[in-house]
């Protein structure tokens, strides 16, 4: 058995980055969607649109994922 270990790293090093890119768009998307500390009550409506989309790319991506999973 022969592993291939730098594919294997840059399989790694690929996982590492979307994972964290995905999770810092998502958590964009909750901080945009929240109420502001300010008690100025909810975002305005370029903040909202934005937060949406965050989710929106989230969901691209996601989906891509399964695209791949199955294909």
């Amino acid at each position: 058995m022969n592993i291939d270990w730098s594919a294997l790293g840059q399989v790694f090093g690929i996982s590492l980055v979307m994972t964290v890119g995905l999770v810092g768009v998502f958590t964009l998307g909750i901080v945009g969607t929240s109420p502001s500390r300010g008690g100025k009550g909810a975002p305005s409506g370029v903040v909202r649109t934005g937060a949406y989309t965050a989710f929106a790319l989230c969901a691209a991506a996601v989906g891509y994922g399964i695209y791949l999973i199955v294909a």
